[in-house]
């Protein structure tokens, strides 16, 4: 069995982005050689998220608007994590409605998707360097 690793850097201008990296993890796996095995793809940050969705811009808006109501940024008051100086207690509660992680089957070298499926990086966050993990393993 081989294995693979590359990280991908993000730094965003915003502090909530949604950045399509479907074509990064692409390459990632045609550098690995891989051909039949599983992608790992994690945001190794805790204020940040990898998930899968269709890329369609209204959605990511009714994302973004439903989870800011899930788990609005303000007031900062509102959240005891806050009280230590912080103020993205709201990014690491996104977090956990959208995940850390997404794993992908690969089959004949490529990215074993369904229908309208892409990779996204989901940042609540922003505006400082972090990094997404790929991990590739298989034959």
């Amino acid at each position: 069995m081989k294995t693979f690793r590359q990280e991908l850097w993000f730094e965003t201008a915003a502090r909530r982005e949604y950045i399509n990296i479907t074509a990064q993890v692409e390459a990632a796996l045609i550098k690995s050689g891989i051909n039949e095995g599983l992608c790992l793809v994690n945001a190794m940050h805790i204020s940040a998220s990898v998930f899968i969705n269709d890329d369609e811009g209204g959605l990511h808006q009714d994302i973004d608007r439903w989870l800011e109501k899930l788990a609005p940024h303000a007031p900062t008051s509102q959240y005891r994590h806050n009280d230590t100086g912080e103020d993205n207690a709201d990014a690491h509660l996104k977090r956990e409605v959208l995940g850390r992680s997404v794993t992908v089957a690969i089959t004949a070298g490529k990215l074993d998707f369904g229908p309208w499926e892409q990779i996204f990086y989901g940042e609540f966050d922003g505006r400082r360097r972090k990094r997404v993990l790929i991990k590739i393993i298989g034959e």
